[in-house]
């Protein structure tokens, strides 16, 4: 009805246009029958072009292309009706026709944007404070950093979700300084502190999903000193495989704050031990075991063994990897496995029953201070696990082994450091071996070694479970304070899946016995990244020199075993590069299978027997430059002992 009246109303005014408010020249009178025809020729076409099936919310440059089609073509129909009509002695004139084309593109679009507008309530100027959109003010105030594409979607999608405010755009293009876009102002970088004076911006959203690392990491600490939360939209990958939406605003990537540039993967090294095979991960409802299969994915295995003992781990990546197989039609098998490395006889039957070509052996206790009073399980487990998994590769003909080690494994003052170094040996050691003797229930079997045994060793992974990351965003969310450990440590830090893709070409690259370091870029002082955190929350650093601050920074002390800093190598020549600029081969020494083995047996009788002490002298002794900086106790005996005491 609106536009059988708009179209009455646009054929009037063209011919008032056309020939004036002369009382002589009455187009109802003399044109009824025009009136008459107009909509009964534009209503049909009208629907024809699915001008009433548009979504005025969201009504975009399609449905306009659309109503200038359907507008132009009904004005040429009527045109030819009135040609066509020669029997009526009346004349037309072809401007009035012509007036009436446009003026209905005028009526018509505009009702539609004009409700577009209604409707997402984002009127501009004064209509933007009319009653009805008096709750615009009670929204949080944000800048956008970033006036290309990406900003001007996520403004759009801010005033549709009326969850913020959108009042400006930064952008460092001298050719948009001041410009208005999407009716927002265009600020330099220079000039934020005006921007915030003048709109009042209470958060800054970075709106910049294609700058480099070094590029964000730059804008970060430009915005640092700003008294404004900080946060980012994310990039179009995760926007285009649907895991976040265009509004989805995240807290700042702690690997902006790194600045670390991700080396694409060389193909040929990252498909040679995957691609067409059998592919077996332990661990792989961990952090880096999950990322590791959703790497492994991407090179079409042709089936993918998830072997994990914890029930809900392995629930969920088997069902998150499950759904990506079913929308992405891959051929691959994937085997959900539950079960423990420290069982050789399943193992060893998962890997022969499936001819399993390649292993990644990613289950290991990784907490420091929690390993460092469960001695026992965190021997067991790392060290028996490792060296079960290895020999069921071994006795299944696994062709490639890699171990996932930690620059903890590197001169440890920690148990959890001192027992990934060990199932770094048994590596080194069984690949020396041609015909090892085998260290479980039947000590007399040889097996012949076709097994090619490689270590990635490399630092701290961002976001991982026990990452000190999520536990600083929690402790600012509840207004701190923020606990470091001590002013002066500092770490090595990767993301996930930089660290799984490193991984995975690493262990293409080795030839039996290899130990790789992953450059891991300079080290992190953690509190410089607490403060960094704070600031860019929005918060104040409480301190001597700012006694009114919001947030303040309290040091705990280091936990048991916790090193200071953490280092890739052991031995002093170094490393030798490789082929890939970001992985590098270390020269580590190693003993032979036999005397480790009687070790590792020792070790063993000694945790059977409760004798920590025993347990600290052979893994001095085993483990170079292993210095434990206190007594060695394990909570599960602590109240025996002091009973026997």
């Amino acid at each position: 009805m609106a536009d059988v009246l708009l179209v009455w109303l646009a054929l009037w005014l063209g011919f008032v246009l056309r020939l004036g408010f002369d009382e002589r020249l009455d187009p109802f009178d003399e044109h009824l029958w025009l009136f008459v025809a107009a909509p009964v020729v534009a209503i049909p076409i009208f629907v024809r072009f699915g001008m009433y099936r548009a979504v005025m919310r969201y009504i975009g440059n399609d449905a306009l292309v659309a109503i200038l089609k359907a507008v132009t073509l009904s004005a040429l129909v009527l045109t030819l009706v009135m040609y066509w009509n020669q029997y009526t002695a009346a004349f037309i004139p072809r401007s009035a026709i012509f007036n009436y084309w446009w003026l209905s593109l005028m009526l018509i679009g505009g009702l539609r944007l004009a409700m577009r507008q209604y409707f997402l309530g984002d009127w501009y100027g004064a209509l933007r404070h009319v009653p009805f959109m008096s709750k615009k003010g009670n929204l949080p105030k944000v800048a956008v950093w970033g006036a290309g594409q990406a900003g001007n979607q996520l403004v759009n999608a801010l005033r549709m979700g009326r969850t913020m405010n959108p009042v400006a755009f930064i952008d460092d293009d001298r050719n948009l300084s001041t410009r208005i876009i999407s009716g927002l102002k265009v600020y330099r970088p220079k000039h934020i502190q005006q921007m915030l004076d003048e709109t009042g911006a209470q958060e800054i959203l970075l709106a910049v999903p294609s700058a480099s690392r070094a590029r964000r990491r730059e804008i970060l600490n430009k915005l640092e000193r700003f008294p404004v939360h900080v946060r980012s939209v994310p990039g179009f990958m995760d926007l285009a495989t649907g895991r976040v939406k265009v509004d989805d605003v995240q807290e700042v990537d702690i690997a902006d704050l790194l600045g670390r540039e991700v080396v694409p993967p060389r193909q040929e090294l990252f498909e040679r031990c995957i691609r067409h095979q059998v592919v077996m991960v332990t661990g792989a409802g961990g952090s880096i075991g999950s990322e590791l299969c959703r790497q492994i994915m991407t090179n079409e295995p042709t089936t993918l063994i998830l072997f994990e003992h914890s029930e809900f781990n392995l629930y969920s990546i088997h069902l998150e990897l499950e759904r990506r197989i079913e929308q992405e039609s891959l051929p691959i098998t994937l085997l959900p496995m539950l079960g423990s490395v420290r069982n050789f006889k399943h193992m060893e039957e998962v890997m022969r029953s499936w001819k399993v070509d390649t292993v990644y052996h990613a289950a290991a206790y990784k907490h420091v201070p929690m390993v460092e009073h469960n001695i026992a399980e965190g021997v067991i487990n790392n060290v028996l696990g490792s060296l079960y998994t290895a020999q069921a590769a071994l006795a299944a003909g696994v062709d490639n082994f890699v171990l996932i080690s930690t620059d903890k494994a590197v001169r440890p003052t920690n148990v959890m450091g001192s027992t990934k170094r060990l199932a770094e040996m048994v590596l080194q050691a069984l690949s020396q071996e041609s015909a090892p003797v085998l260290l479980h229930d039947n000590d007399s079997v040889h097996r012949v070694n076709k097994t090619r045994f490689t270590m990635v060793r490399f630092g701290n992974v961002l976001g991982s479970s026990g990452s000190v990351i999520p536990r600083f965003y929690e402790q600012i969310r509840r207004g701190g304070p923020v606990t470091v450990t001590h002013p002066n440590i500092t770490r090595y830090f990767m993301t996930i899946p930089e660290a799984a893709q490193l991984v995975i070409q690493a262990g293409s690259m080795g030839q039996g016995g290899d130990v790789f370091v992953l450059d891991m870029g300079e080290p992190v002082k953690i509190i410089d990244l607490a403060e960094k955190l704070i600031r860019l929350s929005g918060s104040s650093i409480r301190s001597e020199k700012n006694p009114h601050g919001e947030i303040t920074i309290e040091f705990s002390g280091l936990r048991p075993g916790e090193k200071l800093y953490e280092e890739l190598l052991i031995a002093d020549e170094g490393v030798t590069p490789t082929d890939h600029p970001m992985i590098m081969r270390a020269n580590e020494e190693y003993l032979h299978w036999e005397p480790l083995k009687v070790g590792i047996q020792q070790l063993l009788d000694a945790i059977r027997q409760d004798d920590y002490n025993r347990v600290r002298q052979l893994l001095r002794e085993m483990v170079s430059g292993y210095v434990p900086e206190g007594e060695i106790v394990d909570w599960a005996h602590l109240q025996g002992r002091s009973g026997k005491s």
